[in-house]
């Protein structure tokens, strides 16, 4: 009897949330954890569950301006190595973007590993902004090549992380944001006081960032002041900005 072939793992977007009756004009694609070396093919329904609150935060926002998510399933949990599995599949992602919705604003909203994806398939010609939410980075390693960032360039891009990060150090993604910056102006990192890797003590005002910059860079409409103050702002001042509790409260929901 003939040997079956092992089926080959495909990267799948999920359901499309978002305006039924307006037309879809910007998409944002989430990009779920991950963990640092994994074959196994992640849970489908723990990925949306993990996004899907910030999924409804920024589709409350930007309603009106025809905002459409998916939340990316990966092939593999891990990052694997030179595979950059995650990354493969958001690119992938924004491909199937244009096949299914054609010329979208696009931006990619990443979650630890999610974000370190974000930000290597942020150089994906579409793109147009990329946020970058307690990106799991790798230690620095003189024998290996550091996190590319020339591929940011022409993005606007947002990162945001916990002071008290346990998983992945803080001071890596300022790294990072400090050698994008360097290259394109449009980056600005804002440090969560006390909050760990899932920044969960301040969500409401993370997500209210994420929204708020989302809506100011795929659809032109104006930056919080904070947002602002932090895109013009000198390194390290613009990649240190704290961000304050109740940040969003007084802005649209």
């Amino acid at each position: 009897m003939a040997q079956q072939a092992t089926p080959v793992r495909q990267a799948r977007l999920g359901r499309a949330l978002g305006p039924r009756e307006t037309a879809v004009s910007g998409v944002v694609l989430l990009l779920p954890d991950g963990r640092e070396d994994s074959e196994r093919r992640p849970s489908a329904l723990r990925s949306a569950v993990s996004v899907r609150p910030l999924a409804r935060r920024l589709l409350r926002v930007s309603r009106e301006e025809g905002l459409a998510a998916h939340t990316v399933h990966y092939r593999r949990l891990g990052w694997n190595g030179e595979e950059a599995d995650p990354a493969q599949d958001a690119s992938w992602a924004v491909d199937e973007v244009l096949r299914r919705y054609g010329d979208v604003s696009v931006c990619l909203v990443g979650l630890g590993m999610g974000g370190r994806a974000a930000l290597r398939a942020g150089g994906h010609e579409v793109v147009d902004a990329v946020v970058a939410l307690a990106p799991r980075l790798p230690e620095e390693d003189t024998a290996v090549p550091p996190e590319p960032v020339k591929q940011l360039v022409g993005r606007r891009v947002l990162l945001v992380h916990g002071t008290s990060d346990r998983r992945t150090d803080p001071e890596r993604s300022f790294r990072l944001a400090a050698r994008a910056k360097k290259a394109n102006r449009d980056v600005c990192r804002f440090e969560v006081h006390s909050d760990g890797h899932g920044l969960r003590q301040y969500r409401s005002e993370v997500y209210a960032l994420t929204a708020d910059f989302v809506r100011g860079a795929l659809f032109g409409r104006p930056f919080s002041r904070p947002v602002q103050d932090a895109l013009a702002a000198p390194p390290p001042l613009g990649l240190r900005m704290p961000l304050a509790a109740g940040f969003g409260q007084s802005r649209p929901k």
